[in-house]
């Protein structure tokens, strides 16, 4: 398969993607308009109480922002943006057709991945380009952050985005299904990854939870829901390369084995 042909396919998966309007809505207000409201709000209650509350800049500002996008609002846009790519061939009924034109069903599972993160990561590069200037247009004297701080910050909330995404199209694919999907991951990451933390007995198997180990990985305060697990980044990368590729793996094994 030639570097045309590949780029075209995932073109036509850009553009699948960019026609669920309302997904692609849904994603930017669970980023872009989450950091407008949070930021909105916080220089409205600055500027009506200026002793009760804080300016709405600074690093702290910027901070709590990129966990908001990372494993709270925008962790939701990229589950809605990966189970889109990862079951929208079956559901819309394309998929045997998409098959019958000889293309190699493992490549049209892999040219899902690279349709959805870039989509995902535009939407994450969006509001953080937002949080970034409001942590320095609002600081109003607070400390601002450095620019070190400002690039890992960066860097962290795309890879933790792009985890989550990744393992929605892995799981999207190897269900077919939306609904079970968006159902099983969204109750992972708001419920099951928030309360697994909190069950001491588990021990160090908590460090296979993904939050726990982007927690690891995290610039600045830890991560909410914690629990004071912080693994070691060696254990925390093996632990995000284990999940993304284990659900690639399930994704790409159903594709190519399911009825057309």
């Amino acid at each position: 398969m030639t570097v045309v042909t590949v780029r075209q396919m995932v073109g036509a998966e850009l553009l699948k993607l960019r026609r669920r309007r309302g997904i692609i809505a849904l994603a930017a207000f669970f980023t872009v308009g989450i950091v407008l409201l949070y930021f909105g709000v916080r220089a409205i209650e600055h500027a009506s109480n200026p002793a009760a509350n804080g300016p709405a800049g600074g690093v702290r500002s910027l901070d709590h922002a990129t966990v908001v996008l990372s494993v709270f609002f925008g962790s939701l846009a990229a589950i809605l943006i990966g189970t889109e790519a990862g079951t929208s061939d079956l559901a819309s009924g394309v998929f045997g057709d998409l098959v019958v034109t000889g293309r190699s069903r493992l490549a049209l599972f892999a040219v899902r991945v690279p349709a959805a993160l870039i989509v995902t990561l535009a939407l994450a590069l969006a509001s953080l380009a937002l949080s970034v200037a409001a942590a320095y247009g609002f600081a109003d004297g607070v400390p601002t952050p450095s620019a070190s701080f400002v690039i890992n910050s960066v860097l962290w909330t795309c890879g933790a985005q792009a985890l989550i995404c990744v393992v929605a199209v892995g799981l999207g694919s190897f269900t077919g299904s939306r609904a079970i999907s968006l159902t099983a991951l969204i109750g992972w990451q708001v419920i099951a990854s928030r309360l697994l933390p909190q069950i001491s007995f588990l021990g160090h198997l908590r460090y296979a939870i993904p939050n726990i180990a982007l927690g690891a990985l995290k610039p600045g305060l830890t991560l909410p829901d914690a629990n004071g697990l912080a693994p070691g980044v060696g254990v925390a990368l093996a632990v995000i390369a284990v999940w993304a590729l284990a659900w690639l793996a399930a994704g790409g094994w159903r594709t190519v084995s399911s009825d057309a």
